[in-house]
């Protein structure tokens, strides 16, 4: 038989892998009572952490667990699991599909499914199946800001000399970084040399850059003295407009600018009549003005 008919009957013989396909959604986190926090917690914070409620179909299946949102796991881990049963799923990952929100109900899965303790294997692609929407209890989030990672560990690693200087060097990558009560999903952060005020808006992107042209348009752009609006970025289908700040003003200094500028922007955000020529000039300006750093 020659080579070329063994080659086919192998083929043959062989069963095929079902190809995966994947699929982009603009807006994974859509439908979920607190979709800019999601999107603040996957683009902008660096360590902090969330309770999640498991839907009641998977506390019958897999019993009550406690389960965890982190912004990053370990190595960037899309999931691990605890000793005692306790799941946590990383929102910052390595690999991902186009569909973040099944990306992570399927790291969900596969940690519930897990010998607890022991390592998950999450698919990179995982294909149709449930997403975040049908797996969780929706809610808004109750966020916990970390000032550094040991939110990983569980009691005594810490003595580990490897696990400390691992440890150390993934909170020497940390930017001092603080959520803001003026705003659901602002951020305050610090720099080299700066500060930022990051916000993740909750509107329609046509709306909320009408709004933010009246306010160009008005020169109520910025939040006070010595700032300035550096432009803005798309995450997830939302905007998220970016401050530059003076580094030397702690983060508290900024709630009440931050208060204000939500109000004159809710206020913009409800003006029904259309652009002028000036607003539409500013908001042709502020396309030009979109940031590729997060």
């Amino acid at each position: 038989m020659s080579k070329r008919r063994k080659s086919q009957r192998a083929a043959e013989a062989t069963p095929k892998r079902e190809k995966v396909r994947d699929v982009f959604v603009p807006r994974p986190f859509e439908g979920l009572t607190d979709e800019p926090e999601w999107i603040a917690l996957r683009e902008l914070v660096p360590a902090a952490s969330a309770p999640l409620r498991l839907a009641p179909a998977l506390v019958e299946e897999f019993g009550e667990r406690e389960v965890t949102l982190a912004s990053v796991l370990p190595m960037a881990a899309p999931a691990m699991t605890k000793p005692d049963g306790r799941v946590l799923i990383g929102l910052q990952r390595h690999q991902q599909s186009g569909d973040v929100s099944r990306d992570l109900a399927e790291a969900l899965l596969c940690a519930l499914r897990a010998e607890p303790g022991r390592p998950v294997s999450v698919p990179p692609l995982p294909g149709p199946g449930p997403r975040l929407q049908d797996v969780l209890v929706d809610g808004p989030l109750e966020v916990s800001m970390h000032d550094g990672f040991e939110f990983w560990l569980d009691p005594g690693a810490g003595d580990d000399p490897n696990v400390q200087a691992s440890l150390e060097r993934a909170n020497a990558a940390i930017y001092p970084t603080v959520r803001l009560a003026a705003a659901r999903a602002a951020y305050w952060c610090q720099v080299p040399e700066k500060a930022h005020v990051r916000w993740v808006l909750p509107d329609d992107e046509d709306a909320a850059l009408d709004a933010l042209a009246r306010l160009s348009v008005a020169g109520t752009l910025v939040l006070g003295e010595n700032t300035r609006f550096a432009g803005m970025f798309r995450a997830h289908g939302r905007l998220v407009p970016v401050w530059d700040l003076p580094e030397d003003v702690p983060a508290a200094d900024w709630e009440q600018p931050v208060a204000d500028f939500a109000k004159r922007y809710a206020e913009a955000l409800a003006d029904p009549a259309p652009l002028d020529a000036a607003g539409r000039r500013a908001r042709h300006g502020l396309l030009g003005r979109q940031l590729t750093l997060r």
